[in-house]
């Protein structure tokens, strides 16, 4: 499998390979656990044990270093703000650190075949919600088979109709590494996976519904959810985790799901 690298090197904006020790806090935040969105049934905290940079040689298939955001069961985990949960999980991103405006930004990321995660690598404008426009390059709620991209902004947040599935051929699926990757321009943002092609959304379809929010600065979200909105939305499960089946619940407890991130790019085009 290819892994898309830039012909210059004076085409990158931003890259990490997550061959360091540690992550790069020059680069990345780390969310705390009083951020809480979308009915999840996590908590994310800043930790080792849900944030961590994994040696080369320790994750088959990955080039060098790895990033992992990871998922625990951490029974009666009580937030700063009074929310209880029992899952923590890892959440980064590159606000006030990096941000573009048109370009490509790609990920080689492989996730859990675990129904009702929700991982996602993502990019957020800098102000509010949706005003400033969101792109999500990958979303995923734990059926291997698919992923699902999607752009959301006023008129079209939340239950945006600018959104699609990509099934896996060839026995493929998202528990593989694969290449996620967004191309933006002024009036196009071009989605693909593995360097294919999966969806296109331009100005036109995006005006459709409403003001395209795509010429102003975006940063980088990479995040582990469990359960929430997305996943109860696929597979209707309330109890006792809102987007979460038991059974998944139950492979928590006991091993934990990760999101592993090979490396991250942003390229000129």
């Amino acid at each position: 499998m290819s892994d898309s690298k830039p012909t210059e090197a004076s085409s990158i904006l931003f890259e990490d390979t997550f061959n360091g020790r540690e992550l790069d806090r020059s680069l990345w935040n780390v969310e705390g656990p009083v951020f809480w969105v979308n009915r999840e049934a996590q908590a994310y905290i800043d930790s080792p044990g849900t944030v961590r940079l994994l040696p080369e040689g320790s994750i088959a298939g990955a080039t060098g270093g790895v990033l992992e955001l990871r998922a625990r069961y951490s029974a009666g985990f009580q937030t700063p703000d009074g929310r209880s949960v029992d899952f923590v999980s890892g959440r980064i991103d590159t606000r006030d650190k990096f941000d573009f405006t048109h370009g490509r930004a790609s990920a080689r990321i492989r996730l859990p075949d675990t129904e009702g995660v929700w991982p996602a690598f993502w990019m957020l404008g800098n102000g509010s919600w949706p005003e400033t426009g969101e792109i999500d390059i990958l979303e995923y709620v734990g059926e291997s088979d698919w992923v699902g991209v999607a752009v959301h902004g006023p008129g079209y947040s939340g239950e945006t109709p600018l959104v699609n599935k990509y099934f896996f051929e060839d026995g493929a699926t998202a528990a593989d590494w694969h290449i996620y990757e967004v191309e933006w321009d002024p009036e196009t943002i071009l989605f693909k996976v593995d360097g294919r092609t999966i969806y296109r959304v331009t100005r036109p379809m995006v005006e459709l519904y409403g003001k395209w929010r795509f010429d102003t600065p975006k940063h980088l979200i990479l995040n582990l959810a469990i359960g929430g909105e997305y996943p109860y939305k696929v597979n209707r499960f309330k109890a006792p985790y809102y987007g979460l089946p038991p059974a998944s619940a139950d492979l928590i407890r006991r091993e934990g799901a990760a999101i592993q991130i090979d490396w991250v790019r942003v390229e000129k085009i």
